[in-house]
């Protein structure tokens, strides 16, 4: 497969299902050899097949992103398979509680963070240094358009994306001389199968809230946020870093209207 990643090796967090396996088979797609990761080892295995049944190089690592020992193995495991690491998608994150903040409880708020922030900084600790060593990199944090623009519930999911903005920025200015972009993607109302575990019922009606509160009238598709990733991490973002790309229809642009998670 030829492409502008051909002879690259990217990681993907994530990558079982929605916007990370839409996001791996896009850098498969323009040549990237990708390695995928996961908790879910039927999805990532599947992701990996679909991968090579397209002509593209994959393998699967079955990771708990929120675990030190598991993502230090996980980028070891990309480096001994291809030789070295150019770019990462850190992708992997969870669904919140749906309550406020008084009404959330320690379980779940620790949780919720550990998954979707702490695990960003986890990558973020062990793709940087090898980067460092050997000329640079590009990576690109999952967030949400509601790290950028709060509600009144869904109190742990909101910290913990907005909490992925600021780590974004800071990470891309302190590595910025060591030429590693560090950029985000905040999707919008986006078809994953965080939103369908939801039910039927759940994913129709937000049809109908996207028709009357995205400017483009639809719920997006994982691959669009994917195609998002892979320009931020292509040779034709070179000049990109930290910033923060909504993704989301023009949600954010109307500033009277209420944000919706991915």
């Amino acid at each position: 497969m030829a492409g502008q990643f051909q002879g690259k090796v990217a990681l993907v967090t994530g990558g079982g299902s929605g916007i990370g396996r839409a996001t791996a088979l896009a850098f498969a797609r323009e040549g990237a050899k990708v390695i995928i990761a996961d908790k879910d080892a039927k999805g990532g295995e599947e992701t990996v097949r679909m991968i090579k049944q397209a002509g593209g190089e994959a393998t699967f690592v079955k990771t708990d992103v929120s675990k030190a020992a598991e993502v230090e193995a996980l980028v070891n495991k990309t480096i001994k398979t291809y030789g070295h690491l150019d770019c990462a998608s850190n992708n992997a994150g969870i669904g919140g509680s749906g309550v406020s903040a008084a009404d959330c409880t320690e379980e779940v708020w620790d949780r919720t963070i550990n998954v979707n922030l702490k695990s960003m900084w986890l990558c973020l600790k062990y793709e940087i240094p090898w980067m460092i060593e050997h000329g640079g990199g590009a990576i690109v944090n999952t967030s949400s358009i509601l790290g950028l623009k709060g509600a009144p519930e869904d109190t742990d999911y909101i910290v913990s994306k907005t909490g992925i903005v600021g780590l974004t920025k800071s990470a891309a200015l302190a590595y910025a001389k060591a030429s590693i972009r560090v950029n985000a993607v905040c999707p919008g109302m986006t078809d994953t199968p965080m939103v369908k575990q939801k039910g039927e019922n759940y994913f129709l009606t937000r049809d109908e809230r996207a028709k009357q509160e995205v400017p483009l009238g639809r719920i997006g598709a994982p691959e669009e946020v994917a195609e998002a990733v892979v320009w931020l991490c292509s040779d034709a973002a070179s000049y990109v870093t930290g910033i923060t790309m909504p993704v989301d229809g023009g949600i954010l642009a109307q500033s009277t209207k209420k944000a919706s998670a991915k």
